[in-house]
C-alpha cells in the first residue's frame, strides 16, 4: 500500500475588518502564541505567527485531510473570540482584504523582490531551501 507524505505549507494573512488597527501592540505576541495553540489543538501545525495591529501572518502546514477553508475558519473563529475576550470589539475581514488586482500586483512585486534577494544569496537559494518548496496563498 502506498503512503502519502504531503507537505503543504501555506502562508495566511488575516486582515482586521476594514484593516482597522484593532490589535494592541502588547497583545500581538500573545495572539501569535494563541494562534499556534489553536493550530496545535486542531491538528494544524503553525510554524510561524506574527503581524501588526491590523493583520496577522501565519505559516501553517495544511493537513491532508483538512480543507484550507476549514483551517482558516478554525483559526479565525477561535482567535477573534479570544481577542474579544480582552475587551476589544473585534472581527477579522471577510473575503479578500483588498481588491484582487492589488493582490496580483503585490504578488508580482513580491516575487521580483524575492528574486533579487535569492539571486544575491539573502534567502537561501540552495535546492532544498524552503523557497523552492513554499506555496504561498494569501487569504484575508
Amino acid at each position: 500500500m502506498a503512503h502519502k507524505y504531503p507537505n503543504i505549507l501555506i502562508h495566511l494573512v488575516f486582515s482586521t475588518k476594514d484593516r482597522a488597527k484593532l490589535i494592541p501592540n502588547e497583545l500581538l505576541p500573545r495572539l501569535a502564541k494563541y494562534l499556534a495553540g489553536i493550530g496545535r489543538n486542531h491538528g494544524v501545525p503553525v510554524l510561524a505567527a506574527g503581524g501588526t495591529s491590523n493583520h496577522s501572518h501565519l505559516l501553517i502546514v495544511l493537513p491532508s485531510d483538512m480543507t484550507l477553508a476549514k483551517a482558516v475558519q478554525v483559526l479565525k473563529a477561535n482567535s477573534s473570540r479570544w481577542v474579544r475576550e480582552h475587551g476589544i470589539a473585534f472581527t477579522w475581514q471577510e473575503g479578500p482584504g483588498f481588491p484582487i488586482p492589488c493582490l496580483r500586483h503585490w504578488i508580482w512585486e513580491w516575487g521580483h523582490h524575492l528574486g533579487r534577494e535569492i539571486s544575491s544569496g539573502l534567502c537561501g537559494d540552495e535546492e532544498g531551501s524552503i523557497f523552492y518548496r513554499f506555496a504561498q496563498v494569501v487569504v484575508c
